[in-house]
């Protein structure tokens, strides 16, 4: 497939651009049909809800909030009303504004005014929900209400359709991720092609993702919440499959493969890993499903929706993309150096390969140091209070901040979250007496019956956000309501924020246990073994639970939230863990099946342990964290979105990408390898036999790099020994190819004797390793004539060149 993409280059990149601008001018016609169904079936304050909308039919609009504090004197003043009253008027007169119920209108208005008359407030009714109000009506209600502001007169406007107007501009975030990662690729390639490639592949793939999602609106429940979400794992994806690919026909052309060969051997290998890393994050979003909750399925389909595209991009477009460009993917002076030098040795060298040696050496001290940097950032994972954050947690600077302090202050701190108890059936008056008496509760209003029901409006005496309110919400169901012997539900946003919060706590467990299974049978069938996937579902939980307490530090206890521009501290929102640990568990999949199918490769050929490790971290190390370090960039740039729960998801997946790329897959993964031996790649016989066969590696096939110049096959031998010249008895020899395949393997006789067998004159590795001493590995010259190649093995010392 991807010779074919290179031969046909100019017919792919039509089609993918035919399919971009095709599926964009669709979905700009069709226009977005985003429905927000929340939905918590079987709960309190579902039944709550139902009731309030059949008694209620008509309240569909969304209300918004104006809030004015005088300095001095009263908001009764003349000179208050005065100028207040014409602007609420006005605001009144606005088309797709249904009412304006204010504080001067008869004795129902003047409870909407604070104890002190220094703080009242206005609703207005909007024609329709938040989402579907015109923006530039909401703008138009804010200039005209803060028009009225003057010396000692303070204006504020709250609620859902005011915010959506504070919000930056659509596309800032995406724009600022894509900056930042250009800059890194650019800093990591020093090609401005090169550079280029990863952010067009995920141009491409989010663009006919979130297109394609726009379109798919319109025939299933799809929250906004999903297009925001599918950029986010979008970007970070499709770059990083990209620049894995991109890395690897880099290598190739600096071997000095022709361009078409090494794109095709970088699609064979690096694409594979792709394709297989690519279904790990379907299948870990997909695990969001299990918890029930309606919302999700529309974020699975969008986010899963973009993976797919993303990974077609990189295994399609991008072989494509390489034929246009030729060897123009390597700077200027590696083109230089690669006329005048010829091509570089295989060897991996830098700080990888150092760093990796540096692992082999001292595994126990790098994984005890790893393991207790986890732990202490896991830590405040224990005071962990999931919730649902609201306008109390804005920036202090806005306007729906500033309106949500200012009803706190005037009304107390429960106003902004009032508790809804339905009733429809017994004694409504006796009820709402027992919840006036009940401590926690600042005020109770019985708003008229309508068709049986009656609403009693709760005010608690804390904030929404509050352990102390979700305790009155129990108090009320389980004691208060029950020996009134009335039959009542308690509802309101407050309510449903805390049942959502129950509901994804006690399905958290079977979500979780099903992305790690699904995970591990994957692993398990990749890698023909029961150990590799073992680790990296450990390794996976180790992970969540370090970003989750990086998040309740910086969202929960508020450590840096003013650094970042972030609003106040709160609850973590109660979606966040069950949509975070979806693609946390997808994109740590991916970064474990790049380094392990390096590792599994290199055992493959030699069934040494220590050097498959040590060859797969050397040689995927850097990539892997320029990769974490471009998502990062790309999640960290969310925090611009100006939603709270995008920015909570940046920040938290930001961490995790960090946590889990520079210190687990680069030193706490390959650290246990070591001590792990042989184990890592044990599989029971019977066990084997029944597993299917995916091989996240190409088969083996002959290859071109022992070509024959002339003449047939040929031998290396010689004798291998210690530093003083002793026979090495048992010493395992490894013939491989250029490219890494196994020739030949033999064992050193007892006088030191080897003999390998050799299909053609060329260019070869010989690697010779034995118990207690350390593994050398050289290139060697093979002609028509046997070479004669003495070892010398030295006890605990590695050679450089063996991590080829």
């Amino acid at each position: 497939m991807a010779r074919w993409c290179y031969r046909h280059r100019l017919v792919v990149l039509l089609l993918w651009v035919g399919a971009l601008f095709g599926l964009g001018f669709a979905a700009t016609t069709a226009g977005t049909d985003y429905a927000n169904v929340f939905s918590l079936p079987n709960t309190d304050s579902k039944r709550a809800y139902d009731q309030m909308e059949k008694a209620f039919p008509d309240s569909a609009g969304d209300t918004d909030t104006v809030v004015w504090k005088v300095a001095d004197g009263s908001v009764r003043d003349a000179a208050v009303r005065s100028r207040i009253q014409p602007v609420l008027d006005e605001i009144a007169g606005m088309k797709g504004v249904g009412q304006v119920a204010g504080p001067y209108q008869g004795e129902r208005g003047a409870a909407q005014i604070s104890r002190d008359g220094t703080i009242a407030y206005a609703q207005i009714t909007f024609a329709e929900q938040a989402n579907a109000v015109p923006k530039e009506l909401v703008q138009d209600v804010v200039d005209t209400a803060q028009g009225a502001e003057r010396a000692g007169l303070q204006v504020e406007l709250g609620g859902q359709a005011i915010q959506r107007v504070q919000e930056p501009p659509t596309g800032l975030a995406e724009m600022v991720g894509i900056l930042a990662a250009a800059l890194v690729l650019f800093l990591a390639f020093g090609s401005l092609f090169a550079m280029l490639l990863p952010i067009g592949i995920a141009v491409f793939g989010v663009g006919t993702g979130l297109f394609s999602t726009q379109l798919l609106s319109h025939t299933t429940d799809i929250p906004d919440l999903a297009p925001l979400l599918a950029t986010l794992i979008g970007l970070g994806v499709g770059i990083d499959y990209a620049l894995f690919i991109v890395t690897r026909h880099r290598r190739g052309l600096l071997r000095g493969l022709e361009s078409e060969e090494s794109a095709v051997v970088a699609l064979n290998t690096s694409g594979r890993a792709v394709l297989f890393a690519g279904g790990t994050v379907c299948i870990a979003l997909a695990g969001m499903l299990v918890t029930n909750l309606r919302f999700l399925d529309g974020v699975v389909i969008g986010t899963s929706l973009t993976v797919v595209f993303s990974v077609l991009a990189a295994t399609t477009l991008l072989p494509a993309l390489l034929g246009l460009l030729g060897t123009r993917v390597l700077s200027r002076r590696q083109r230089r150096e690669l006329a005048e030098r010829g091509p570089e040795p295989e060897r991996a060298s830098g700080a990888a390969a150092r760093w990796s040696m540096s692992v082999q050496r001292r595994p126990r001290t790098i994984a005890v140091l790893a393991l207790a940097v986890m732990a202490v950032l896991a830590l405040p994972v224990l005071s962990l209070h999931l919730g649902a954050t609201d306008q109390g947690n804005d920036d202090g600077t806005t306007t729906t901040r500033q309106a949500y302090d200012l009803l706190a202050e005037g009304f107390g701190p429960g106003f902004n979250g009032p508790l809804q108890v339905v009733v429809t059936g017994g004694d409504t008056d006796a009820l709402a007496k027992s919840i006036g008496g009940t401590p926690g509760v600042a005020a109770v209003a019985a708003l008229p019956p309508a068709n049986g029901v009656t609403v009693i409006q709760v005010v608690p005496t804390t904030s929404p956000q509050s352990v102390k309110t979700d305790d009155l919400i129990d108090t009320l169901r389980d004691r208060v309501i029950p020996d009134a012997g009335a039959s009542a539900h308690v509802g309101g946003v407050t309510a449903v924020s805390k049942d959502f919060a129950t509901i994804t706590g006690d399905r958290l467990p079977w979500f979780i246990a099903t992305i790690i299974g699904l995970g591990f049978l994957l692993l398990l069938i990749a890698f023909r073994s029961l150990v590799v996937p073992l680790t990296a579902a450990l390794m996976n939980l180790i992970a969540a639970a370090a970003s989750f307490g990086v998040l309740v530090a910086v969202f929960q206890w508020g450590w840096g939230l003013e650094l970042l521009g972030l609003g106040k501290e709160g609850p973590i929102n109660a979606f966040l863990p069950v949509i975070m640990l979806s693609l946390l568990f997808g994109l740590s999949m991916d970064y474990q099946v790049f380094l392990v199918s390096r590792m599994h490769e290199e055992w493959v050929h030699t069934k040494d342990n220590a050097r498959a490790v040590r060859v797969g971290l050397a040689e995927t190390g850097r990539v892997i964290n320029s990769a974490a370090l471009i998502m990062v960039c790309v999640f960290l740039a969310f925090v611009l979105s100006g939603d709270a729960g995008a920015a909570m998801a940046g920040v938290g997946l930001a961490a995790a990408v960090a946590l889990d790329a520079f210190i687990l897959r680069t030193a706490l993964v390959p650290a246990a390898m070591h001590l792990l031996g042989n184990s890592n790649w044990w599989l029971p016989a019977a066990l084997d036999k029944r597993l299917p066969h995916l091989a996240v590696e190409p088969a083996e096939e002959p290859s071109g790099d022992a070509a024959p110049v002339r003449g047939g096959a040929s031998a290396v031998h010689g004798f291998v020994r210690d530093a003083e010249g002793e026979a090495v008895d048992g010493a395992v020899l490894t013939l491989l190819s250029k490219g890494g395949r196994q020739l030949d393997r033999v064992t050193s006789l007892a006088d030191g004797s080897y003999i390998v067998s050799v299909p053609a004159p060329g260019t070869y590795l010989l690697s010779a390793t034995a118990r207690s001493y350390g593994t050398r590995a050289h290139h060697v010259v093979v002609t028509d004539e046997p070479l004669v190649h003495d070892v010398e093995l030295v006890q605990g010392e590695v050679d450089a060149d063996a991590v080829n």
